[in-house]
C-alpha cells in the first residue's frame, strides 16, 4: 500500500515508533502514545452537560517516569514533515519540555528549545532520532548540572504499581520545585486551585527529596485537625512507620516524616511552644499547607515556627495566596514559581464548572427600620435604625428571611435531586442552627424518615463533626444539607457537592474561592461533573473582582414566585444585566466571624416581618468561559456559522461524512446541545433538521416523517426480499432512535435483525461488507433527500 493511503496511526507504527525503538528509547517506560494532557472542559446548558475535545500528544517521550523530555506530532503522509509543528509547540510549552519533532513518517522537523546556537529547527532522517541520553545531556548541559544536582532531579516518583502518571501541571509543580530545591532555593510557593490535588503533588515532592536522601527529617504543617488525618490516611500513607503525627504535646524524635497542626506546636505561654523541643536545625524540610491563612502574617505564632527553623527549605502551599496591606504570602516566600488557576482547571477539564442563581431579597437591598419602640420577640427594644445586609443574622435577625432562604434551597432540590449534598454556609454558629431548623421544618417528609438529612456542622458541635466524614464520603447517603459558618469553608474534600448555599456576607476574596473550592472537585462515578451557587448576599459579586480567576457559566436570578433552578434558555438580555462591581467599603481582607462565636454582640430576633424576594437573574458563559446573554438558540446559531459558511456547505459535509455521529459528536464537543433544543424545538427531531430550522430556519420533520418519506418512494425494490426486510427493519430503527444508531454493524445483532439470521448472514445478503455499506449510505442520502 502506498506511504500516501497510510493513516495517521499506521505512521506511527509502521515508521515513528521503529525509530524511536531503534535510537534505545524503551516502549513500557520511556514512550507514552496518545498522551491525555487535559481532559476537555465540561460544557453546561440547563441540567445537560458534555465535554469539550481533550488535548493530547501524539507521544510523549520521557527520560525517566515523571520526568517528560520531548514531545512528537504525528500526521499521515499527505502532509508535510513539519505540519504538527506548530500543535507540538503548544503541547511542549504545557509541559515545559525542551525537545519538539513532528512527522509525517518520512523523517522527523526537530525544533530545539535550548539550541547553543542559532539553529533551531533542522530536518533529521528517521534513522538519526537522538538517543535517550542524548536529549538528557543536553538538557543537563543547557541546566549546568552536576552529577549530584542530576542524582536528585532523576529520583524515582513514588509509583503504586499501576501506570498512573500525574496530571501535567503536578508533573511541573514537582519538577520545578525539586529543581528550585536542586539550585539552593530555600523559600518557594506553590499556587494550585483548590480540587487540582496540592496534597498529592506535596507528597512526590517529598518522596522524591526524602529517598534521595536530599532532605532527612520533613515537617509538615496544616491548621486544621481533618487536613492532617485526611494527608495521612490517604496520599502520604507509603511513607508507613517513618511517618507520625504530633499530639498531646508529645516531641518524638525518632521519626523522620512530622505531620502537625500548627496549634499543637505552638502556644501564648513559651511552655506550650513544644517547636522548641527540636533543634533549630532538626527538620531540613518543612512543607506549609494553606499557606495563605497563618504563615502569611508576619507577627502570627505561625510564622515564628518557620522562623524558628529557618535554615530548612520551606514550601508554601495555597490556593489563594494572600496580599494585603497587613499580610503577604509572597512577601515570605517570594513570587509563586507555579500557579495553576481556578479557571485554567475548569477550562482543562480537571475541575467543576459552575452555575450561579442570585436572589435577592427585598429587605436586604432596600433595609429595614423597626417601628418607635419596637420589641423584638424576646421583649427587647430594638435599636431604631436602618438595618440592612450587612446587619441581618449578625445584630438582626429576620425568622421571615431564614424561613424563605430555606424555602429556597428546598424548593431548588425538591426540583433537581433532593439528595444532592449541598453545603448551606452561614454568618456564625447561631444563623447555622436556626437555618438547620428552617430546613428540617420544610422537608419534614425526609427528615423524619433520617434526622441526619439536615445536619449542622460547627466547631461547638461534637455530633456534627462526628458527621463530617459522612457528609464527604461519596457513598454514604447521609447527612445531605449541611448548614455551617467556618468549619467547611476549607480543606473539606466534598466531592459530591452539588449545591453551595451563600447566605454569609464574604468580602474577602481569599475566603470566598475556598468556598467554591468545595465543589469543583468533579466525582464523574456520582454524575458529579458541574455545581450550583446559591446566593443571598451578593457574595458572587466578587467576579467582578480583577482578582477572581474562574468565571461561572450561568448566573440567574428568578424573579418572585419563578422557580429557583435555571431554565435551559436564557430570556431577553435587557432582563439579564452584567453584575456591578463589588462595594469596596470594607476591604478584602474582612474575614468574618468564626465558628467561636466570640464576638458577642447585641442581637435582636424579630418573628414577625414579612420578606420576599426581589429580584433573581441569569447569564450564560459560553465553551470558552465568555459570558454570553443571548438564548440557546442563539449561541448554537452563531457556534454553527463558525463551523458551516452556508446551508450548502453544511449539506454538502453532512453527505460526505461515512458516520453522521462524527459531525454530532464534534458539534456537541463545540456546546451544541441537540437533546435541549430538541426540548425546546419538538421532540424526535434529526439533529440534521434541527441544525438546519435554527441556523437557516429551514422547516421541520420529525424522524417518523422523515422514515415515512422512504418508504413511500418505493426506492429499495432492486434488493432481494430479505435485504429489503433488513433495510426497513434498520428504517424504523432510525425512526425510533436516531442515525447514529443505523450507522453502527452491532445493530444487527438486536431484534428484530436477529430474526434476519446471524450478522455475517445478513451482510452475505447484500453480497458483503462493502455493499452493505453503500446500501446504508443510500438510506441515508433518502432519508436525507429533500
Amino acid at each position: 500500500m502506498s506511504k500516501k493511503k497510510l493513516t495517521e496511526r499506521d505512521i506511527c507504527s509502521k515508521y515513528i515508533t521503529p525509530a524511536l525503538l531503534s535510537s534505545g528509547w524503551d516502549l513500557h517506560s520511556q514512550i507514552r502514545e496518545e498522551f491525555p494532557l487535559t481532559n476537555g472542559r465540561v460544557i453546561v446548558r440547563g441540567q445537560l452537560h458534555t465535554r469539550g475535545k481533550n488535548k493530547r500528544a501524539d507521544y510523549v517521550l520521557f527520560y525517566k517516569p515523571g520526568i517528560p523530555i520531548a514531545i512528537i506530532e504525528a500526521k499521515d503522509n499527505t502532509h508535510t514533515l513539519g505540519d504538527g509543528m506548530q500543535q507540538g509547540l503548544r503541547y511542549a510549552e504545557m509541559l515545559n519540555v525542551p525537545f519538539i519533532f513532528s512527522s509525517n513518517g518520512d523523517g522527523f522537523l526537530f525544533h530545539n528549545n535550548i539550541a547553543p546556537d542559532s539553529k533551531v529547527e533542522y530536518e533529521i532522517p528517521l534513522d538519526e532520532f537522538p538517543t535517550p541520553e542524548n536529549l538528557w545531556r543536553m538538557w543537563c548541559n543547557y541546566k549546568n548540572l552536576s552529577p549530584s544536582q542530576e542524582l536528585i532531579i532523576t529520583q524515582d516518583y513514588y509509583s503504586d504499581g499501576t501506570k498512573k502518571t500525574p496530571r501535567y501541571y503536578q508533573l511541573l509543580a514537582i519538577n520545578k520545585t525539586i529543581e528550585a530545591i536542586v539550585n539552593g532555593d530555600n523559600r518557594i510557593l506553590l499556587v494550585m486551585a483548590t480540587g487540582t490535588g496540592k496534597t498529592f503533588t506535596a507528597f512526590q515532592i517529598i518522596w522524591r527529596l526524602w529517598k534521595s536522601k536530599t532532605k532527612k527529617r520533613i515537617l509538615f504543617l496544616a491548621d486544621r485537625n481533618i487536613l492532617v488525618d485526611q494527608t495521612r490516611t490517604n496520599d502520604f500513607k507509603p511513607f508507613g512507620s517513618a511517618m507520625t503525627k504530633i499530639s498531646k504535646r508529645q516531641a518524638n524524635k525518632s521519626y523522620e516524616i512530622y505531620l502537625s497542626l500548627y496549634q499543637a506546636v505552638t502556644g501564648t505561654e513559651e511552655e506550650q511552644n513544644i517547636y522548641k523541643q527540636f533543634s533549630p536545625e532538626f527538620f531540613d524540610l518543612i512543607v506549609i499547607d494553606e499557606c495563605h491563612r497563618g504563615s502569611a502574617a508576619a507577627d502570627s505564632n505561625w510564622r515564628k515556627i518557620l522562623e524558628y527553623f529557618s535554615s530548612a527549605s520551606q514550601i508554601g502551599l495555597t490556593a489563594t495566596p494572600k496580599e494585603t496591606k497587613e499580610i503577604s504570602n509572597t512577601d515570605y516566600f517570594g513570587d509563586p514559581i507555579y500557579t495553576y488557576s481556578l479557571r485554567q482547571g475548569i477550562e482543562d477539564g480537571f475541575l467543576a464548572p459552575y452555575k450561579v442563581v442570585r436572589i435577592d431579597i427585598d429587605k436586604d437591598v432596600t433595609g429595614w427600620r423597626p417601628d418607635k419602640g419596637m420589641t423584638d420577640k424576646h421583649g427587647n427594644e430594638i435599636e431604631d435604625r436602618i438595618y440592612n445586609q450587612k446587619d441581618f443574622d449578625k445584630t438582626l435577625v429576620l425568622d421571615k428571611r431564614t424561613e424563605l432562604i430555606a424555602k429556597k434551597i428546598s424548593d431548588y432540590l425538591k426540583q433537581t435531586n433532593r439528595f444532592d449534598k449541598t453545603i448551606v454556609f452561614c454568618d456564625n454558629i447561631d444563623h447555622a442552627e436556626r437555618m438547620r431548623q428552617a430546613l428540617v421544618n420544610e422537608n419534614k417528609d425526609l427528615t423524619t424518615e433520617n434526622s441526619r438529612y439536615v445536619v449542622r456542622i460547627t466547631g461547638d458541635n461534637e455530633e456534627g463533626k462526628m458527621e463530617l466524614d459522612n457528609f464527604i464520603f461519596p457513598e454514604s447517603k447521609f447527612p445531605v444539607i449541611a448548614t455551617t459558618s467556618k468549619l467547611m469553608s476549607t480543606g473539606v474534600d466534598a466531592q459530591t457537592c452539588k449545591l453551595i448555599v451563600l447566605d454569609q456576607r464574604i468580602q474577602s476574596m481569599t475566603e470566598f474561592k475556598q468556598i467554591i473550592g468545595r465543589g469543583t472537585r468533579i466525582n464523574e462515578d456520582y454524575n458529579k461533573l458541574f455545581f450550583t451557587i446559591m446566593d443571598f448576599k451578593k457574595a458572587t459579586e466578587l467576579f467582578a473582582d480583577p482578582e477572581f480567576d474562574g468565571d461561572p457559566v450561568i448566573i440567574y436570578n428568578p424573579r418572585p414566585g419563578e422557580s429557583p433552578v435555571p431554565p435551559d434558555d436564557s430570556p431577553n438580555e435587557d432582563i439579564y444585566k452584567p453584575f456591578d462591581s463589588p462595594a469596596n467599603d470594607e476591604g478584602w481582607d474582612y474575614e468574618g466571624q468564626d465558628d467561636s462565636d466570640t464576638h458577642k454582640v447585641k442581637k435582636y430576633f424579630v418573628a414577625n416581618v414579612s420578606v420576599s424576594v426581589a429580584a433573581e437573574r441569569v447569564q450564560y458563559f459560553d465553551a470558552d468561559g465568555k459570558l454570553i446573554t443571548e438564548s440557546l438558540k442563539d449561541y448554537t446559531k452563531k457556534t454553527l456559522y463558525k463551523e458551516f459558511s452556508s446551508l450548502d456547505d453544511f449539506i454538502k459535509k453532512w453527505s460526505d461524512s461515512e458516520k453522521k455521529n462524527l459531525i454530532i459528536t464534534e458539534l456537541a464537543n463545540e456546546g451544541v446541545f441537540f437533546e435541549a433544543l430538541a426540548e425546546e424545538i419538538g421532540k424526535n427531531l434529526d439533529p440534521f433538521d434541527i441544525i438546519c430550522h435554527v441556523a437557516w430556519d429551514k422547516p421541520i420533520l420529525s424522524r417518523k416523517e422523515r422514515a415515512e418519506n422512504v418508504k413511500k418512494r418505493n426506492y429499495f425494490t432492486k434488493y432481494g426480499d430479505q435485504a429489503q426486510k433488513v433495510i426497513n427493519a434498520l428504517i424504523d430503527k432510525y425512526a425510533d432512535e436516531g442515525v447514529e444508531h443505523i450507522e453502527e454493524t452491532k445493530i444487527l445483532t438486536i431484534q428484530p435483525f436477529t430474526d434476519y439470521g446471524t450478522p455475517l448472514e445478513i451482510i452475505e445478503n447484500f453480497g458483503g461488507i462493502m455493499q452493505y455499506r453503500l446500501a446504508l449510505k443510500e438510506i441515508e442520502n433518502q432519508i436525507y433527500t429533500a
